[in-house]
């Protein structure tokens, strides 16, 4: 079947699909450790505020672009930039392209170690003590167990979008059931354990006084970003496939909200578990603590403590083994839009399908083997390529501002078919509001990383978490990028 004539059988189709692109490990993995990290003494309630706020101006706003540019260009990054804004702006849609291809790499990494945790809690009892969860986690990394849980997802993913975008949709309509299904279980399970409450508590308690703090807006945004996918262009590589009469306002805010009220869930049912049962022993900063602490790659909290937590419940082992298979459903069902996304770029230069998306597979296989091995180098690329996520919105909303927001709302949106309305306030944020959060945030945490995270080291390259590192990957892609800018736009057009 023709690209071009392949779409979503329904709506909820296309809800589902999309939600499959946000709810993933930001939302279960990542979600909970940032609240935890930018919480006050008194509570974290006023980090989700400014969470919320930025759902609002950043998140929904960028959703509704990428679902616009998508559906009225029926091409993926590349081609809608060059047919939409030029040839000379090809290199744009490119880099959000190659950012979200980076993050691929070592998120089907991530995928593989949640495939590896459901196996071993099937074949083996829950550990009872730290201490064998990091040998649990040592011994799985100095394995080669990470690098075939990397092959088994990347080439899953492969084998379901090489069969469609139908099958996209059948494959979503399985996962994200049954994902919403583990997390509220799990849910139920934490809400009775005694002293969860206190968790719940501190979860929504503000502590005003955070909000003096820069910090808290940059990692509200990132986070934001993270957890609905706005920026991507996942997004807008699903929306090629919309009906005419599908609707982008009411499909951006099912999007958020749905995607936020996931991450808002997760957050609760690991903030009660975890102070209903050290809370027993340890006092509240001693809770805390632990769960800002990230570990090695970010996997302190879910692959180090969760397991011996899942211990001291009931039935332990069992809500252990849905934790993990539900955070398995959610990375599989992220990782299959990553893959869909780089294979349309392929497909926009001629190839077939299938073609585009085994030779995006075995990169992506090669690719990520330096993450599978190197703990140190998954860091990195996480934290380059997650930051340069705010990059890729500003692009986003460039590609609007350079067509008239209100020129291009008219036209992409408010159609005939869909009978969409949207508001002055939508052209006003992509317009102003975004670029300049983008703008501000980048240099407040360029400026942070000089003098805060490695005040020593930042002009290091070599250096995993240094600013010389991360600017010079940006540099270097970007460059290729406009280097080869004009080859490949000429390609593109001479195919279309």
């Amino acid at each position: 079947m023709s690209p071009l004539k392949e779409h979503f059988t329904s709506r909820l189709g296309l809800i589902i699909s999309v939600l499959g692109i946000a709810i993933g490990t930001g939302n279960i993995w990542r979600f909970p450790r940032i609240a935890a990290q930018n919480a006050g003494e008194g509570g974290a309630g006023a980090f989700l505020f400014v969470w919320v706020i930025f759902l609002l101006i950043w998140s929904i706003p960028l959703i509704i672009a990428e679902y616009a540019i998508g559906k009225s260009s029926r091409k993926g990054l590349t081609g809608a930039f060059v047919l939409q804004l030029g040839s000379k702006f090809g290199w744009m849609g490119s880099f959000i392209g190659c950012v979200a291809i980076a993050i691929m790499f070592y998120y089907s990494v991530v995928t593989g170690w949640c495939f590896y945790y459901i196996g071993y809690f099937i074949a083996n009892p829950l550990p009872v003590e730290v201490s064998e969860t990091k040998a649990i986690w040592d011994g799985f990394q100095s394995s080669i167990w990470p690098i075939v849980g990397h092959f088994f997802a990347i080439f899953g993913c492969a084998f379901v979008v090489s069969n469609g975008i139908k099958t996209i949709e059948k494959v979503n309509k399985v996962l994200i059931p049954m994902l919403l299904f583990i997390l509220i279980g799990s849910a139920i399970r934490a809400f009775t354990l005694d002293g969860s409450e206190n968790g719940l508590v501190f979860l929504f308690t503000p502590d005003w006084s955070t909000l003096t703090s820069p910090k808290i807006w940059l990692e509200a945004l990132t986070q934001n970003a993270w957890d609905t996918g706005a920026g991507w262009g996942l997004i807008l590589t699903y929306a090629i496939y919309m009906r005419e009469s599908d609707r982008i306002k009411v499909s951006a805010f099912q999007t958020g909200f749905g995607n936020n009220a996931i991450s808002m869930l997760s957050a609760m049912i690991i903030f009660s578990s975890v102070f209903a049962i050290l809370g027993q022993s340890l006092s509240q900063s001693e809770v805390l603590a632990i769960m800002k602490d990230s570990g090695p790659a970010s996997t302190g909290l879910t692959f180090i403590w969760l397991p011996k937590l899942f211990s001291y419940m009931a039935g332990g082992r069992f809500f252990g083994i849905l934790f993990f298979a539900g955070l398995s459903f959610a990375a599989f069902s992220s990782l299959i839009s990553m893959v869909e996304m780089a294979a349309r770029l392929g497909v926009d230069l001629g190839l077939s399908r299938v073609k585009a998306v085994w030779i995006i597979a075995s990169i992506a296989f090669f690719a990520g083997i330096p993450s599978a091995i190197n703990l140190n180098f998954l860091g990195n690329q996480d934290f380059v390529w997650g930051i340069a996520l705010m990059i890729s919105g500003g692009f986003i909303a460039f590609a609007v501002i350079k067509q008239n927001a209100s020129e291009f709302k008219k036209l992409a949106i408010e159609t005939k078919e869909s009978g969409d309305k949207l508001g002055k306030w939508w052209d006003v944020l992509i317009t102003y509001i975004i670029p300049l959060e983008a703008g501000l945030l980048l240099l407040w945490w360029m400026y942070r990383s000089a003098f805060e995270f490695s005040p020593d080291t930042w002009y290091n390259p070599f250096d995993p978490y240094s600013l010389a590192s991360t600017v010079l990957q940006w540099v270097l892609l970007i460059g290729v990028l406009i280097l080869f800018n004009s080859r490949i736009s000429k390609r593109f057009l001479n195919k279309n």
